[in-house]
């Protein structure tokens, strides 16, 4: 079956169990799931049960599409993704948005827990994504184009909507959450950086790194899709602090973040029109 049709089937399995389909789409990164399950109306929809749909195998990804309302406002929020070091091609990495675009979706909110590599982060902070920089040697658009999901050589120089960058500044000001702004860097993994690709990635420019996020902006902007990006820096890169890194310590800080970072998301939606 061509990768049209897979993402086709997709599309329409979610279609036939839910009401209705939201204009808003959430991916929500490592550990910061809770917001899919504090959805209202929900009706949630394992990824095995979608066709086609690829599974994600890293803990704090759970792994569910969820169709519900936040404060009376519709939004389709995934619950985990799957990552190109978990050994998926670009294609399926971007599966998911892919379906969301041809379910309608307009707007994008990618939420992602990144290492901070500015020295001027602290840990549990929550960056909105102003642009990128692609290290991850992948590029979902690879291949023969299918001019049904976007054109040939789709323009990149905003990536993340200016207009939605604001609302977020203010929805965290209403909110009382303090956001920090800055370029997230995408490096395939999944071993963590060493502290010379950290001083390199702060030479070229970057504020946070991470392993997802970009393959999904890409295609989503490639479907005209506006999209929002927010890291939250679960941990500070290699080098930066004299120790190890270590997942547990990426799932223990989304957790003692996730009240603000689910009021920031509320907030978002809420100015959404």
């Amino acid at each position: 079956m061509a990768y049209y049709d897979e993402v086709n089937a997709a599309a329409d399995a979610v279609r036939a169990r839910a009401r209705e389909i939201p204009s808003i789409a959430i991916v929500l990164g490592s550990g910061l799931g809770d917001f899919a399950g504090s959805l209202e109306h929900a009706v949630s929809l394992p990824y095995e049960s979608l066709p086609h749909w690829p599974r994600s195998t890293v803990v704090g990804h759970e792994g569910r599409l969820v169709v519900g309302a936040n404060r009376g406002r519709g939004v389709i929020a995934l619950a985990g993704r799957c990552h190109l070091y978990e050994g998926h091609a670009a294609t399926a990495v971007t599966f998911a948005v892919r379906v969301l675009g041809l379910l309608g979706v307009k707007i994008l909110i990618l939420t992602n827990a990144a290492g901070g590599v500015n020295t001027g982060f602290s840990q549990g902070a929550l960056m909105v994504i102003d642009d990128h920089i692609n290290l991850t040697g992948h590029n979902p658009l690879v291949g023969a184009n299918d001019d049904r999901l976007g054109p040939r050589f789709p323009d990149m120089s905003s990536v993340y909507s200016g207009r939605l960058r604001g609302i977020a500044d203010a929805a965290g000001q209403a909110a009382g959450v303090p956001l920090a702004h800055g370029v997230y860097a995408a490096l395939l993994g999944p071993s963590y950086e060493t502290p010379a690709e950290i001083r390199f990635l702060r030479t070229i420019g970057a504020d946070a790194v991470g392993m997802s996020t970009v393959p999904e902006a890409i295609a989503a902007r490639h479907m005209g899709i506006d999209v929002l990006g927010v890291s939250c820096i679960t941990n500070m890169a290699a080098g930066v602090l004299p120790q190890p890194l270590d997942h547990s310590e990426v799932m223990a800080t989304a957790k003692r973040v996730r009240g603000q970072f689910i009021a920031l998301l509320e907030g978002v939606l809420g100015r959404l029109s």
